[in-house]
């Protein structure tokens, strides 16, 4: 092949380097047309000095290729060290994580024989983020972003993947319920984005009861699409039904590139004892193979690990004695492949290339709509190491001033002020609803009036005169004369 792609590949930590050595073995003998650059990320990265666990030149590699085969890293423990996954997903704009799985039956144990699932989940938002912070002794918090234009990409690419690849239905998996703002906003642009495709079948669930039943029954899924963190766990468990999350590889997809890996972890328990299963990052590569336009590669591999696994080579992660022939290391199961290279599995379902997994184009959006956007009031969160709420609601209702006054006081989001309830356990870190003064709120229909950004600066100037402690400040507002702030529990 003339021009060969040049790829970015990272060896990784504990198993990384020896499931990498076998899965470029598999590849370089059935036909593989690429440049590799090598590079280093991963523990030795960070204890080098850089907290984000790749360095200068791994940058400028993956600015040339813009892709990336990459098998598990190591994290160190302590505090200072960020996801060097999340940097990579963040920093190149891979929006998309899409994780296939699908059963390997009869071939690999499993109680889900017509499991054939892909876990599409949001890739830069929700908490990982990664934004926390130690706000009193007893407090800490994470916090959780979720934007418009993120759920739109991520949402229209579900659709497209859906359509490109023949999937009738897509569930979407939030907890709208609870969190309101946030994965309602998820919901609200599915159904919105949904309206642009009636061939598909689409449908919503709460995500608690949504992975009960995608872990009772699989085979009424195709494509699941959630949130970030969501995304990550239900992944690994539709991983898991299929056998091993050993198995599965997974695709990191955004505009400007592409990130492939195995979904499982560095396992440095078992590391450079042969005994690892390179099948996550093996199918990681198949995937990229697709990315790189080289289908019949892709397919004379894949065909090739079907066979190995119909014959019974199975490493000690999915060996069961009723299933397997023999129990084989990491290089005898990539002999296993290579030797099957050109075969067609005679049980399980041949591949088929389908499109690339590569970025969805959006339509061109309009201008932005002009949102009204009023300031009615402020929520003052403060450390206050007393134990009766009364107390404190006193003190800042003195402290209100003439413009402002005290709402309500939550604390871990349930009132306990005014009228709370003893029972209710409380920490050193408190929420001051201030709202005007003259706002006429009902029990059941709150009605918020404007407030001044300036009456608010002066309410945390009382509050600091009088010693009480501020640890941080969310200003409330309508959007539109919609309110857009949740309301405590009890108010």
């Amino acid at each position: 092949m003339q021009n060969k792609p040049r790829i970015t590949i990272a060896t990784g930590d504990g198993i990384g380097p020896e499931i990498m050595a076998q899965t470029l073995r598999v590849l370089e003998a059935a036909g593989a047309a690429f440049e590799p650059e090598f590079i280093q990320v991963g523990e030795q990265v960070y204890r080098a000095g850089h907290a984000s666990g790749i360095g200068p030149e791994a940058w400028e590699s993956l600015q040339r290729t813009r892709v990336l085969l990459k098998a598990p890293i190591t994290t160190p423990l302590g505090g200072g060290y960020k996801s060097l996954n999340v940097t990579l997903r963040k920093t190149l704009g891979l929006y998309a994580n899409v994780r296939p799985c699908r059963s390997l039956y009869p071939a690999v144990a499993t109680r889900h024989p017509g499991l054939d699932v892909v876990v599409i989940r949001e890739n830069e938002e929700d908490l990982y983020a990664g934004i926390e912070h130690q706000q009193t002794p007893e407090v800490v918090q994470c916090l959780k972003l979720v934007s418009r234009p993120g759920c739109e990409k991520i949402v229209r690419y579900a659709f497209e993947y859906a359509r490109r690849h023949g999937r009738k239905r897509v569930t979407c998996m939030t907890k709208d319920n609870i969190m309101k703002l946030t994965d309602g906003l998820f919901h609200r642009v599915f159904m919105e984005i949904g309206q642009e495709y009636p061939d598909i079948v689409q449908e919503h669930q709460i995500i608690d009861i949504g992975t009960a039943r995608l872990a009772d029954t699989p085979e009424f899924y195709d494509v699941v699409l959630t949130l970030n963190l969501y995304g990550d766990i239900l992944s690994d468990v539709v991983a898991q039904l299929t056998g091993s999350v050993g198995l599965a590889g997974s695709a990191n997809v955004g505009d400007h590139g592409a990130l492939f890996e195995a979904i499982h972890g560095s396992a440095p328990d078992i590391a450079g004892r042969d005994i690892a299963n390179p099948s996550g990052l093996l199918q990681a590569a198949v995937l990229m193979l697709v990315h790189l336009g080289q289908h019949e590669v892709a397919a004379r591999v894949h065909n090739a690990w079907l066979c190995a696994l119909e014959d019974g080579q199975h490493t000690a992660d999915i060996y069961r004695a009723e299933t397997s022939r023999a129990k084989v290391t990491t290089t005898g199961f990539a002999d296993a492949v290579i030797a099957r290279l050109g075969k067609q599995p005679q049980h399980l379902t041949p591949f088929q290339a389908g499109p690339a997994a590569g970025p969805v184009t959006p339509p061109a959006r309009g201008p932005r709509r002009p949102v009204v956007q009023q300031l009615v009031g402020t929520d003052v969160f403060v450390r206050w190491d007393g134990t009766v709420p009364d107390e404190l609601g006193r003190q800042l209702e003195a402290l209100a001033g003439s413009r402002l006054r005290l709402k309500l006081v939550t604390n871990r989001g349930v009132k306990v002020y005014p009228n709370g309830h003893p029972e209710t356990f409380c920490t050193d870190h408190w929420r001051c609803r201030f709202v005007a003064a003259d706002a006429a709120i009902g029990e059941n229909q709150p009605d918020f009036m404007p407030v001044q950004f300036a009456e608010i600066l002066a309410l945390q100037h009382r509050l600091a005169e009088n010693q009480i402690y501020i640890i941080k400040t969310e200003n409330l507002y309508l959007m539109d004369g919609v309110r857009v702030f949740s309301l405590g529990q009890g108010e």
